[in-house]
């Protein structure tokens, strides 16, 4: 382990568990917890969440990528996010994936289409409406995300791996919160470029630049887009570089700026579901997922 690693998580679990504090399984909501998706069960485990008046209903699927700088986070410290995405009529798939620096990219890709995978070869077991299968991500997640849609809406890209998403699969829409799409962009801090070291397997070549920077491979068949940012968020200048990119490729999308009068909202702020800018938020991310039922 490296010292920004020690520092990230040690920093990051403390917001999370102050962020957290309190929070418990809501009564109408019914969870699968710690399902195995591959060979390694510290890492490759995922949740299931769905509402209990929708049983024996098959569902519109969100699969949570989680954030945390590539060296951080599971699927504990989304899992209240999670289900508060499930009260809003959705199975929830909620899962932890291989972490830097003890496993280098692209381990957290190959781990998130293995994820999509599942979903499809599950969907009878957990009432899943396959034809119906979206996803949010957030921070590092938004780019594993961009990423992953890149994999399955862009050959070239998906050329440059040996695994492959599921045949003629994209997640029917995104969204990409507080995000970095273009990881040496807008870094006036470096931390992108130290957290470069920790994730790629040689530190930062010109070639894994180039496999990691989500922008560049976007094609017109990238899947529909919502991507929010917020005032406080030191992430907010890489909202407009996808925005662009998306604009130029025709992909639609709906972006929002979010602000507030009484408060500053940072990073990741809707996974703090007890603010009201974070209900707000993800009431409109499913209110967007919900126009391609």
């Amino acid at each position: 382990m490296s010292q920004i690693s020690d520092k990230m998580r040690e920093e990051c679990k403390r917001s999370d568990d102050l962020r957290d504090a309190g929070l418990q399984t809501p009564a109408d909501i019914q969870r699968f917890d710690n399902i195995i998706y591959g060979e390694d069960p510290r890492w490759q485990s995922l949740d299931v969440y769905r509402p209990k008046d929708a049983e024996g209903r098959n569902l519109p699927v969100i699969v949570s990528v989680h954030g945390g700088g590539w060296v951080y986070g599971d699927k504990e410290r989304y899992q209240f996010y999670c289900m508060d995405l499930a009260q809003r009529g959705f199975a929830v798939v909620n899962f932890s994936y291989r972490l830097a620096p003890e496993n280098k990219f692209p381990s957290s890709l190959e781990d998130t289409n293995s994820v999509f995978r599942w979903v499809l070869t599950n969907a009878d077991c957990y009432g899943f409406d396959s034809s119906h299968v979206f996803a949010v991500g957030d921070s590092a997640g938004a780019q594993i995300l961009g990423l992953y849609a890149n994999l399955c809406t862009n050959p070239v890209y998906a050329a440059k791996f040996d695994f492959r998403p599921p045949t003629g699969f994209a997640p029917k829409a995104i969204a990409l919160n507080c995000g970095v799409y273009d990881p040496f962009a807008n870094d006036p801090e470096h931390l992108t470029e130290s957290l470069m070291a920790e994730y790629l397997p040689a530190g930062g070549t010109r070639a894994e630049r180039d496999l990691i920077h989500v922008i560049r491979y976007i094609t017109p068949d990238f899947p529909p887009v919502f991507t929010m940012t917020a005032s406080g968020d030191f992430l907010k200048e890489q909202m407009p570089l996808l925005v662009k990119m998306l604009t130029e490729k025709e992909v639609p999308f709906f972006s929002h700026f979010y602000t507030s009068k009484t408060s500053s909202l940072g990073h990741v702020f809707h996974c703090d579901i007890r603010n009201p800018a974070a209900k707000s938020c993800n009431d409109e991310e499913c209110a967007y997922f919900r126009r391609f039922l």
